[in-house]
């Protein structure tokens, strides 16, 4: 076999795989305009692990730090500013409120 064939199978296997999808879509919950105010809710978002982008989606009011970015310190009770811990994949996998 021609080595361009094997690729064109390669690649056309991995297209059949499932859960293999490049831009998977999944339901989120509807955007919450402020700041987290229901916890539970908020820690039912995270069991899903989201996305960056997702988190911001959801809830675009809240500043999201992550790893490596560069923040300021200062005291904040109103739950406006969420670090967040991500997994390989770079999805969240919890954090805190700063």
């Amino acid at each position: 076999m021609k080595p361009h064939a094997w690729i064109l199978l390669l690649l056309l296997s991995l297209a059949a795989v499932p859960g293999c999808a490049m831009n998977e879509t999944r339901e989120l919950p509807e955007p919450r305009a402020g700041v987290v105010a229901d916890m539970a809710e908020f820690e039912a978002f995270l069991a899903l692990v989201p996305t960056p982008d997702e988190f911001q989606e959801v809830y675009p009011d809240v500043v999201l730090i992550l790893p490596g970015d560069i923040a300021t310190r200062e005291y904040r009770t109103d739950n406006s500013r969420y670090f967040a811990d991500l997994d390989e994949e770079g999805r969240i996998t919890g954090g805190s409120f700063q």
